[in-house]
């Protein structure tokens, strides 16, 4: 007579459901732990300038929490293009992030012809700093103050002019919306990035520069160039002593901008979060602020990837509505 094995049934059904439910888990569970090799970080910027200096502190605290190489690749150039060329092509997996200033997405489309669709292509993660801009000033010229600069403007025949880092930007729109407001004529001279306009300054062949306020703060230490008044909600570290534009009855001049870090949006959603928690975690260390203050800038806030992209959205929205008045062709 045939022997059945009465356990086989129970036994063999027990492997069967875990089988299935093996294979119904979501992939990301059943794939090892994220990141399982060196993560890149590309900067929109190049080595040495503000980008570049945040992306070296981040990728020092993602390599203390994860434990694996973070390393930094400077792309510069193209207002960012080329930075986010490079997270598009190979940034799907997680291990290519990116590091660049919100303007990516809410200015240089507007000033440059552009490969990328700024509103679907990236997703900002997590800020890692907040900044404004600083109207700066040749250390010899003729006023002191914001009251002192519109009174001479307005003495002049043609007005006042101003460079920027780059036509089409915040430091160029910032200047326009300011002589609008103040009713002074306001000529812009666009550079190629703030130290060949910064040296224009401290050469006294433009009187005044709409700058970023950590490429100009070493100048207004050192006294070879003087702050006017900041482009931010409240007064900047490092600058306590200068007024902002809202003080000084000009609140369009408030907006701030941010650095974050940024994926592909079609990034698994857990190392995205991932991401964000490490980040915000690190920049949230006392020692960490501390040099986030030293460099002229604020703690980024705890904002969602949703709540930066409405930010970068009604951004844009007046960027477009400043170039417009001005009459601005993107190059």
């Amino acid at each position: 007579m045939k022997q059945y094995n009465h356990n086989f049934g129970w036994r063999g059904c027990v492997v069967a459901i875990g089988v299935g439910v093996a294979a119904w888990m979501p992939a990301a569970q059943a794939q090892p732990d994220w990141p399982t090799k060196p993560v890149r970080l590309v900067v929109g910027g190049p080595a040495g300038g503000t980008a570049d200096a945040l992306a070296r502190l981040l990728a020092e605290g993602l390599h203390k929490t994860w434990g694996k190489p973070v390393i930094v690749e400077n792309k510069a150039g193209a207002a960012g293009a080329l930075a986010i060329g490079d997270l598009q092509s190979t940034g799907k997996d997680g291990h290519t992030l990116l590091l660049i200033q919100g303007g990516v997405v809410s200015e240089a489309p507007l000033a440059n012809k552009v490969q990328y669709k700024p509103f679907s292509d990236l997703k900002p993660l997590a800020q890692v700093s907040r900044t404004g801009l600083v109207l700066v000033a040749n250390k010899d010229a003729p006023f002191a103050d914001l009251k002192q600069l519109v009174a001479y403007g307005k003495s002049q025949k043609d007005g006042l002019v101003f460079a920027s880092y780059a036509p089409g930007l915040k430091g160029h729109t910032s200047g326009m919306l300011f002589g609008q407001l103040a009713q002074v004529p306001m000529r812009h001279v666009g550079y190629k990035g703030s130290p060949p306009a910064l040296n224009d300054l401290m050469g006294g062949h433009v009187p005044l520069m709409f700058d970023g306020v950590t490429t100009s703060l070493p100048l207004i230490r050192a006294g070879k160039i003087k702050a006017i008044a900041v482009a931010y909600p409240s007064r900047i570290s490092g600058l306590e002593a200068v007024p902002t534009f809202k003080e000084l009855g000009y609140p369009q001049l408030s907006q701030a901008g941010w650095f974050a870090v940024w994926s592909r949006p079609d990034v698994a959603p857990e190392i995205q979060q991932k991401v964000r928690e490490a980040t915000l975690a690190y920049f949230r260390q006392p020692a960490v602020q501390k040099r986030i203050k030293e460099m002229g800038m604020e703690q980024g806030d705890a904002a969602t990837s949703d709540e930066m992209m409405a930010d970068l959205r009604q951004a844009y929205q007046q960027q477009a509505a400043l170039l417009k008045s001005i009459n601005y062709q993107p190059e």
